[in-house]
């Protein structure tokens, strides 16, 4: 994979004129089946000696979130306050070649939406405050389903570049933009716009679409399967 990365990155800094930005992904398809456990995709390119800085965005399709707070009510968790994210994306990934805090003022990074304190994360409840939407962050990171990785775009020779970007085995399927943004003195100079699908295949995908399509009923064979899986446990076990 290595060798074929560095094979195209060689043509597409061939085909780079100056001033210009040259972008590629190593896949356009992420097949999502019952034995998935991630993926790996590659976000490479070429550029001139302007723009200095590189950006990569990745974001996945938007799916509506409820996040909920615990409370401890006479040594019993039970749910509390709630709070519904409907806007908020399936997966975030950001990779810059420094901090983007030394790249790009705050104003610009809000416009772009560019790192995980700057996503428009806005909950449904107006009264809900700032520690569901941090809750929410947390969450999809500890998922792997958010990520900031400054210092996370490698540059060889001054023009070569390339990330790495990992797709949790949760990834939601549908279409994934990649902004690919060319930075100097405190602008974006550059971009390039790329896409990819993760599309479920196989029996996962027909899990899928049942668990969505009859969601009660998806639960209830859940709850089925899990008790009988349960009850034949204790009897092999009894007679052992």
């Amino acid at each position: 994979m290595t060798r074929v990365v560095l094979a195209l990155l060689g043509l597409l800094l061939g085909a780079c004129p100056a001033r210009a930005l040259v972008a590629e992904l190593s896949q356009r398809e992420i097949a999502v089946s019952t034995g998935f456990t991630g993926a790996e995709l590659i976000v490479y390119g070429a550029k001139d000696s302007i723009p200095a800085d590189i950006v990569v965005a990745v974001r996945g399709p938007q799916t509506p979130v409820v996040v909920r707070q615990r409370t401890r009510v006479a040594g019993i968790w039970l749910n509390g306050a709630s709070a519904r994210f409907d806007t908020a994306p399936g997966y975030y990934a950001i990779a810059s070649t420094r901090p983007l805090a030394e790249l790009l003022p705050e104003a610009e990074r809000g416009r772009l939406r560019l790192g995980l304190d700057l996503l428009p994360l806005r909950a449904s409840e107006p009264d809900a405050g700032d520690g569901f939407r941090n809750a929410l962050i947390t969450l999809k990171r500890e998922r792997g389903l958010y990520r900031q990785a400054e210092n996370g775009v490698s540059v060889t020779g001054e023009r070569l570049f390339a990330t790495r970007i990992l797709l949790p085995p949760t990834v939601p399927p549908g279409l994934y933009l990649v902004d690919v943004l060319g930075v100097q003195g405190g602008r974006v100079v550059a971009s390039r716009d790329l896409t990819f699908t993760v599309r479920r295949v196989g029996t996962s995908a027909e899990i899928w679409r049942f668990a969505h399509a009859y969601p009660w009923l998806y639960g209830l064979s859940a709850v089925v399967v899990a008790a009988v899986v349960g009850w034949v446990g204790s009897v092999v076990f009894r007679r052992g």
